[in-house]
């Protein structure tokens, strides 16, 4: 049972202000199979008990899990159990909100069922009791005005009353199958006990409401259906499908802070961490993933990592419930992943909640990490808290987020100041965008002024980055010590000026000669986290050669917003083979890879559910639909594809590429279709316009739209011929020779 809060003589209100569909889910961060009814923090989880080895198990994350497709919001969800050798398949549909329906099914038994206990371990926060009425074949139980009601079919063989599900699996590890001194009918935690002899399947409804015949009603309603996984689907809807499993499965209930938060992964227990464990880039690139998929889920993970701002305007590395490094940050993108999140769900009262925050984050960022006013920043670790490596140069490291990264190994740290004598072209090119990105959020409040200031000391720390931290001898952008050397090692950090939009086109052309050097960037996976060449590379161990989603990311963002369409799709390409190798073989999300194999788990330090792996398929879905703040909506007419529903500035669409012609769909109404090959960007779609912009050397095509009324259109200058037909718009484009005939706005005449 999760140790959630409780209010007595009314509901606990654990929820965090969820919303009503998101009340039933996977929260337990210890049991991920468990399902919890948030806002009174109801739970039913699986526990089995092998009389072959005398042994109880909750199905804490790991190896006795296979964790299946589920949907957002906790819709359908599948899951693999297995226990001293026997497997179970297990389910869960929720019908609506207040209802959700459960069904296990044995898959292979390795001892007789009889001498197999499954148990529905039925819990309740803060001393309240479930009952069991045998006439009613229900376990029921009130708080405040509300009931939970679960009812099973079959009924159980036996129900026993424990204090907690550590009791329960306590008793059955100590007695065994045949003790039968804890039969009750009321308890905190009461186990509906099932051998897979009388119930090799079952099925049970767990439902919550008002009124009690009702609830008892809707519980007792079993049309459990398992989730359909077997339909073929293209490259991009996998990809899709991916990241609502992994971001789904790994979205669980801080009970410490009392929010739901993306956690790392759910392979790593609360126990490890005190409870809770929030990264900061971590869960910021999490937010990033859930805007696809689950908008609120990624609000809590953008206020989980504000809600830890120090007083000095740090947003910390680290915090835990076993420590807190307040000393040191991370590389910022918070600025970056909040404007991609409004781009996609408009949302003012997030952004004046966040925005103070992330202002006050870049002001730390240039007083505590570039005290002599050098125009670039440095990692550091202050003089401040009390967190493990506080006043170490392994304190800085972390800062960067690449703690064992040869490209730090020449660098030493100023006691003085506790600063890397190192600019890292990483960290300054994010700052760079961040800056960026807090005009663009500024702007649109109407703060032109402190927009117009920070948007002098980014157009300032660009050209530092252009200049200073580009070797010309390597042609390459590269750290550089404060003596005037350039480090030896680089990583692909040397692309992130990229994604700032700071290089020039020659340097372009260099970083592609990076990218594809078999002695560097290139060969069998990309990209290692060093070049091949460095001895660094044959470590193998962390960010010395291995491949790292958020590596891949950043470095693909930068070659779309680049202009280098090729590039950036061929790296999307691979890092979505990369990430599938292991997905579909094991259902693995790997922490990160081996750049020369693609395995995971060929050495101890890459976790196999880490929730930033879903990045690297994030790029195949981008490839064909993309909110971005360098290109807008975007839509790729290319290879064939069905994808969504995914968030975009007009609501929740699909994408259906279908020979030739991509059709843009919500709600079954087609709001866009068109012939024309290539990227479309800055796609905007109102009630009295229409704006978007055309690839390069686009082929005179068509444009159909659904507007049942009289619109101009106009290619540049050019007028454009229209016709309606059947409420729809269709217009014939021009072929866009030129920067000019690439712009088409159609307006209501």
């Amino acid at each position: 049972m999760m140790p959630l809060p409780d209010h007595p003589g009314s509901p606990a209100d654990c929820s965090g202000g969820i919303s009503a569909d998101r009340a039933f889910g996977t929260w337990s961060p210890e049991c991920p199979a468990a399902m919890v009814w948030l806002p009174l923090g109801l739970s039913v989880t699986p526990v089995a008990f092998a009389a072959s080895t005398g042994t109880a198990t909750h199905f804490p994350a790991g190896a006795g899990l296979h964790l299946g497709p589920r949907s957002p919001n906790s819709a359908a969800i599948a899951v693999e159990m297995e226990h001293a050798g026997t497997r179970l398949d297990w389910r869960w549909d929720k019908t609506d909100p207040f209802m959700i329906q459960g069904q296990w099914t044995a898959r292979t038994l390795s001892e007789w069922g009889l001498r197999f206990w499954v148990c529905l371990a039925l819990g309740a926060p803060g001393g309240r009791c479930w009952h069991w009425h045998e006439d009613l074949n229900a376990a029921i139980i009130r708080v405040g005005h509300r009931y939970g009601v679960v009812a099973p079919e079959p009924p159980p063989l036996m129900v026993t009353a424990h204090e907690n599900l550590g009791g329960l699996t306590k008793e059955l590890d100590e007695r065994g199958y045949f003790f039968l001194e804890s039969r009750a009918n009321k308890a905190p935690l009461l186990a509906l006990r099932f051998n897979l002899e009388e119930a090799p399947e079952a099925r049970f409804g767990f439902a919550v409401g008002d009124d009690l015949n009702d609830t008892l009603g809707r519980a007792r309603q079993h049309v459990t259906k398992a989730p359909d996984d077997t339909a073929s689907k293209s490259d991009a809807a996998a990809a899709l499908a991916a990241i609502s499993d992994i971001v789904g499965w790994n979205t669980v209930f801080d009970p410490v802070n009392r929010r739901p938060y993306t956690a790392l992964s759910r392979n790593w227990t609360t126990a490890k961490f005190g409870g809770f464990g929030v990264w900061l880039n971590d869960v910021l690139f999490n937010a990033l993933l859930c805007t696809l998929v689950d908008p609120e889920a990624a609000r809590d993970n953008l206020l989980a990592v504000c809600t830890g701002a120090t007083p000095q305007g740090n947003l910390p590395c680290l915090l835990t419930g076993n420590d807190a490094w307040i000393d040191r940050s991370q590389p910022p993108i918070a600025a970056c992943v909040l404007a991609m999140h409004v781009a996609r769900w408009p949302d003012p009262a997030l952004v004046a909640r966040v925005l103070p925050v992330l202002m006050r984050n870049w002001d730390w960022w240039w007083r505590a990490r570039d005290p002599d006013r050098t125009g670039m920043v440095r990692y550091g670790t202050s003089d401040i808290g009390n967190g493990l490596y506080r006043g170490t140069k392994l304190g800085a490291k972390d800062e960067s987020a690449m703690d064992n990264s040869p490209v730090h190994d020449t660098a030493t740290l100023d006691r003085a100041t506790g600063l890397l004598d190192s600019h890292d072209v990483g960290l300054n090119a994010l700052l760079a965008l961040e800056g960026e990105m807090l005009v663009g959020l500024l702007a649109g409040q109407g703060r032109l002024a402190e927009a117009a200031a920070i948007a002098s000391r980014t157009t300032a720390l660009k050209q530092a980055i252009r200049t200073s931290l580009w070797d010309p001898s390597r042609q390459v952008f590269a750290n550089r010590l404060l003596d005037g050397r350039f480090v030896d090692s680089l990583a692909p950090t040397s692309f992130y000026p990229m994604i700032a939009g700071i290089p020039t086109p020659e340097q372009v052309k260099g970083l592609l000669v990076q990218l594809h050097d078999p002695n560097g960037f290139a060969g069998a996976f990309r990209l290692p986290s060093v070049r091949r060449d460095d001895p660094a590379f044959g470590d193998g161990v962390y960010w010395r050669g291995r491949v790292w989603p958020p590596m891949n990311w950043l470095t693909w963002a930068g070659l779309r917003r680049m202009g280098q369409e090729d590039e950036a799709a061929a790296l999307a390409v691979e890092s979505h083979a990369l990430f599938r190798g292991p997905w579909e073989a094991e259902r693995q999300a790997a922490e990160n890879f081996s750049a020369d194999t693609g395995a995971t788990t060929d050495q101890p330090d890459t976790d196999t559910f880490y929730a930033w792996s879903a990045l690297m398929p994030a790029m195949a879905v981008a490839e064909v639909l993309d909110v971005t703040p360098w290109d807008g909506f975007t839509l790729t007419n290319g290879a064939n594809t069905d994808i969504g529903p995914v968030a975009t500035p007009c609501g929740p669409c699909s994408v259906v590429v279908s020979e030739g012609v991509l059709r843009l769909i919500r709600q079954g109404v087609v709001l866009l279709e068109t012939d024309i090959p290539g990227r479309l960007r800055h796609v905007q779609m109102g009630d009295d316009r229409i704006r978007l912009t055309l690839p390069r050397d686009a082929p005179a095509g068509t444009l159909s739209m659904a507007i049942p009324a009289p619109f101009l259109a106009r290619q540049g200058n050019v007028t454009l011929e229209t016709k309606i037909e059947n409420a729809r718009l269709t217009v014939k484009t021009c072929a866009a020779t030129s920067e000019l005939l690439r712009a088409i706005d159609v307006i209501l005449a």
